[in-house]
């Protein structure tokens, strides 16, 4: 799938070395250990797993969320996030009639809560909404990024599915009443 036009770096942080790539076979050691950073919290609270076990588990869990992503969901862009050509993150996103969806953003832990990911999320919305569309997201109710997603202005549309809240920002009044 190629990535939307409306996926793109904000030039503030192009200026930084911060870019996006097309996720390739060999970013795979990198997202799998990306992706077990987001299930710590699960993998401290079983001690008694050995490392081997709790790599095993983290794998599963990767391939199977992979799996949805690239069968179940339709046209969605895989990309790495760069820092001067080293990867510090993944964006999945998906660009619909009337929306740019992100399937999936999620930053090396290093790299977290210095503005980044904000500034990214700032980027896209602005793109999106610029397109006349809006800028959706789920997020796990209990997720501690949700926060983030508040303070950007997204809001909850509909009701919860599961653990799950769909987040978006709204176009304004007058670009729905144009469109």
């Amino acid at each position: 799938m190629t990535r939307s036009a409306l996926v793109r770096m904000p030039p503030e942080l192009v200026a930084q070395g911060i870019g996006l790539r097309p996720e390739t076979e060999e970013d795979d050691p990198f997202l799998v250990a990306l992706y077990a950073t987001t299930r710590q919290s699960e993998l401290d609270q079983v001690p008694d797993w050995a490392e081997e076990q709790k790599q095993a588990f983290v794998a599963m869990q990767f391939n199977a969320q992979r799996q949805h992503y690239r069968h179940v969901l339709a046209d969605v862009a895989f990309d790495v996030i760069t820092r001067h050509g080293e990867p510090i993150g993944r964006l999945y996103t998906r660009e619909g009639e009337t929306m740019l969806h992100i399937v999936d953003i999620l930053l090396d832990p290093a790299e977290r809560g210095a503005g980044l990911g904000a500034a990214m999320l700032r980027g896209l919305a602005d793109n999106a909404l610029a397109a006349g569309k809006v800028l959706s997201i789920f997020v796990e109710s209990y997720n501690p990024a949700r926060r983030l997603y508040d303070r950007l202005g997204f809001v909850q549309v509909g009701e919860p599915r599961g653990f799950y809240i769909e987040m978006e920002i709204p176009l304004p009044p007058r670009q729905v009443a144009a469109g």
